[in-house]
C-alpha cells in the first residue's frame, strides 16, 4: 500500500515521502498514529501543493538536529554501578541509563536514539552513538565507574 508520512520516521523516510508498506502495517500502526495517510491521486495532489513548506521543514529539522549534535558533541556522562569483588558490573549500563543521564545532564534525548547495540557491562569509558535525525549523528561518551560504598 502507498502511504505519504505526515512525519519523519527512522526506519521509513522524511516527512512528505511516498513509501510502499504493507497493508498491516499502514492499518494497525501508521494510520492510527496519524503518522501516515494513503496516497490517493487527491493527497498526491495536495502534497505537491504543500511541497515548499514541506521542504522547509525538513531543512529547518535537519539545521536543528545538527546544532543540537554541535552542543552535545562534546558531553561525558558518567554511571555509578555496584561491582563484585572480582570486578565484574553488578547489572550493566542500558539505552535508558544512557537517556535518563542525558537527561539529567539537560539534554532530552528519546531512548529509541540511543544506538548501543549491546549493554554495556564492564568498568571503563565507551563511545555511545546518539541518531537525532536520519542524517545526524553524534558520539556521546559514556563511563562507567565503580560505585563508592562507605
Amino acid at each position: 500500500m502507498k502511504v505519504i508520512l505526515q512525519e519523519s520516521l527512522d526506519n521509513l523516510g522524511m516527512i512528505g515521502d511516498v513509501v510502499n508498506v504493507k497493508d498491516g502495517y499502514a492499518r494497525n500502526y501508521l494510520f492510527p498514529q496519524k503518522k501516515a495517510v494513503i496516497a490517493t491521486p487527491d493527497e498526491l495532489r495536495r502534497l505537491e501543493f504543500r511541497r515548499d513548506k514541506i521542504d522547509k521543514l525538513k531543512v529547518a529539522e535537519l539545521e536543528a538536529a545538527r546544532q543540537f549534535a554541535e552542543r552535545i558533541k562534546e558531553i561525558s556522562v558518567t554511571k555509578s554501578m555496584r561491582v563484585s569483588e572480582e570486578g565484574s558490573l553488578y547489572g550493566s549500563v542500558g539505552i535508558s541509563d544512557i537517556a535518563e543521564l542525558l537527561k539529567a545532564a539537560g539534554h532530552e534525548i528519546d531512548k529509541k536514539q540511543v544506538l548501543l547495540s549491546e549493554p554495556i557491562k564492564a568498568l571503563g569509558s565507551f563511545t555511545v552513538p546518539v541518531r537525532l535525525h536520519p542524517e545526524v549523528t553524534v558520539d556521546i561518551k559514556v563511563s562507567v565507574v565503580e560505585e563508592k560504598t562507605e
